[in-house]
């Protein structure tokens, strides 16, 4: 096993591609996590995602890949695998992890919406890039996708939640965006916790003054210090501290 390696399910086995042999095909469907030492946040919701993006007649091949998928992965080290099917074959991305990150400096993506398959992870990858490397020229970490009335959506590879007090709010169910594994847990962990939560559309300039996090599945939670030309934003002393700690308690060993 080689870091960055690329492994493709053929004869029911992963069997490791040459870099020369690396596939070219488009992404019909991805899923990608954090493996830190072993552990894994939520993976079966990963799995589902994954399962339920995939079209019916490949269910099978594709439950028995990604069994195969997570018996390949090391027990060591930090990794951020993805799998993918592309055209109706299997593939497992081995990925080192790379640095992660407490918080993340945001900014608004204004052009017109660059996805074509919204609420599927894959399809709209290279999209994303591009807005995120759009993001990076102007001294962001994340571009955020907003409503042609110009709502917040979601970033390039993030889901949006903030806080109204102790009120853990996010977008409305009906703007289509990828089923962020990550925001599902919080939200989920907050409801157990007793606390509120809310949907609502908000421009960014309706978040002056709120805590605002983005989280994805490689950095969990990130804080936002700086919306560049956006709303002045807030943290609450060790709130962000306690629900890493909260999220790194529900990993589970693979």
């Amino acid at each position: 096993m080689s870091a960055n390696a690329i492994y493709r399910w053929q004869n029911d086995q992963l069997i490791e591609l040459a870099p020369e042999d690396a596939p070219t095909a488009s992404i019909t469907v991805a899923d990608s996590w954090l493996v830190d030492t072993g552990k894994v946040l939520a993976l079966n919701l990963h799995r589902q995602r994954f399962m339920d993006a995939v079209p019916a007649s490949l269910h099978d091949p594709a439950d028995n890949f990604f069994t195969a998928a997570i018996a390949q992965l090391p027990r060591a080290g930090a990794w951020f695998p993805r799998v993918e099917l592309r055209g109706a074959e299997f593939f497992l991305r081995l990925r080192p992890a790379p640095d992660l990150e407490r918080s993340a400096t945001l900014i608004s993506f204004t052009g017109d919406d660059p996805r074509t398959m919204p609420t599927i992870k894959g399809p709209d990858l290279d999209a994303m890039a591009t807005l995120s490397r759009g993001a990076h020229e102007h001294g962001a970490d994340e571009a955020i996708l907003l409503t042609r009335e110009g709502y917040v959506v979601e970033g390039a590879y993030s889901a949006v939640l903030w806080w109204r007090g102790d009120i853990l709010c996010g977008p409305p169910a009906e703007f289509e965006r990828i089923d962020s594994v990550t925001a599902r847990t919080a939200l989920t962990l907050a409801r157990a916790l007793g606390l509120d939560i809310h949907e609502e559309a908000v421009t960014p300039a309706e978040l002056e003054g709120t805590e605002v996090w983005v989280v994805n599945a490689l950095h969990g939670i990130r804080i936002v210090p700086r919306w560049i030309d956006g709303p002045e934003l807030a943290e609450r002393p060790q709130r962000l501290e306690q629900w890493r700690t909260r999220l790194g308690a529900l990993t589970r060993t693979i």
